[in-house]
């Protein structure tokens, strides 16, 4: 009964990381006005946008086959630690009167991601044969 609810909960959370870092490709890829400017505040658009959404894409992906959750939550982690990292030093944490939403979203990317890294991290190769 545990084992199977803590199975459900990792399958919302890798389904809530997934739907997020996806809904936020189709602004990247077709040069929304929202995204050309935070890239370009932050001083790397187009390349930044670019990049930044085809690791999402990878990420996404990674995290919905159950074997690479751990590697899509690696990169998931590491874009959305810079996407807070600029939202708190260059755009704010309201981006063109959005109430904070996509801070907000970077945040539950951001938790989830390591909790999902945390709890399937026995299957990193690195350091499996020292985990319990």
């Amino acid at each position: 009964m545990i084992k199977q609810r803590n199975q459900w909960l990792s399958f919302t959370a890798r389904l809530i990381v997934a739907v997020i870092l996806l809904q936020t490709l189709y602004f990247k890829f077709t040069a929304a006005p929202e995204s050309v400017y935070i890239f370009t505040k932050v001083g790397i658009e187009p390349w930044g946008r670019t990049a930044s959404g085809i690791a999402e894409l990878i990420a996404a992906v990674l995290i919905l086959v159950p074997s690479t959750v751990w590697l899509g939550s690696l990169i998931a982690l590491a874009v959305i630690t810079g996407a807070l990292f600029t939202h708190l030093t260059i755009l704010g944490i309201v981006v063109l009167d959005d109430g904070g939403t996509l801070f907000t979203l970077a945040l539950v990317v951001f938790i989830l991601s390591a909790w999902l890294l945390i709890i399937n991290r026995a299957k990193i190769p690195v350091i499996r044969n020292y985990v319990n």
